[in-house]
């Protein structure tokens, strides 16, 4: 329990990291976090963060650019709108959701 904990910690510190304008893969916070294979353990660790005002998960996207179906504090729409206030652009393409990679990827 306590690694899992401290794994969500340095979810938590890397997404705050991601600058405001920008996105960040999933695999990217995996990374930063010292495991390039837990991809699916950051989706988790964002999904219970314990404080979306402050960690701004809704800056982490899939690697194809797509926002997330089941956006854990309201939605695709909400992490849509959370996006566009930071100057994000964001496109709709069969009834999903996504943001340009190459323009909006943070490149640390």
């Amino acid at each position: 329990m306590a690694e899992e904990l401290n794994f969500f910690e340095k979810v938590y510190s890397a997404v705050k990291q991601i600058p405001y304008g920008c996105v960040a893969t999933y695999g990217q916070i995996a990374r930063l976090c010292g495991n390039v294979r837990s991809s699916r353990a950051v989706g988790y660790a964002l999904h219970v963060n314990p404080y979306p005002g402050i960690i701004p998960c809704h800056r982490v996207v899939n690697r194809q650019g797509r926002l997330a179906p089941a956006f854990a504090f309201g939605g695709p729409e909400v992490q849509k709108q959370l996006l566009e206030q930071e100057g994000v652009t964001v496109y709709e393409e069969n009834n999903l959701f996504y943001v340009d990679l190459e323009i909006y990827l943070w490149r640390f």
